[in-house]
């Protein structure tokens, strides 16, 4: 392991995204291929190193000292979503074809939401990953309120 890979500012802080997940060899190895992330620490917990980010996962469990009263699991109904990682990507149709050759589902193609080319994508355990690739916006067209 490359110890100046993990999530360890030597000031100031890192944003880091952690997932609860059903299957860690089955997690990790989505966002190693798919979003084409390095393995940093393969499990306890696994962490996934993705271009400027890190994801975070281990499988669900009861409270612990430090969170007496939060128990975690995977999300249980892919329709209701209360957070999802949203990634920026510079050629969204290159992106969406390499993902989808590597077996990703979307929700669609990408769609033109005027200041963004964006489309959704579901993780193994039914997290919602936003992709988009900024168009309008950097000529001062913003989102669409439909």
């Amino acid at each position: 392991m490359n110890h100046a890979d993990l999530p360890a500012p030597a000031e100031g802080l890192v944003l880091t995204h952690f997932i609860t997940v059903r299957d860690v060899p089955r997690s990790r190895a989505f966002y190693a291929e798919v979003l084409g992330g390095t393995v940093v620490l393969e499990e306890n917990p696994c962490i996934v190193k993705v271009a400027n980010g890190w994801i975070i996962m281990n499988p669900g469990g009861g409270p612990t000292d430090d969170k007496p009263d939060v128990v975690l699991r995977p999300p249980e109904d892919p329709a209701t979503v209360s957070s999802f990682l949203n990634v920026r990507v510079a050629d969204i149709q290159g992106f969406y074809d390499a993902a989808r050759a590597k077996g990703a589902e979307f929700l669609t193609p990408p769609l033109d939401r005027r200041a963004e080319l964006r489309c959704y994508m579901r993780d193994p355990d039914g997290y919602l990953i936003e992709v988009g690739q900024a168009t309008g916006m950097l000529e001062g067209i913003y989102a669409r309120t439909d």
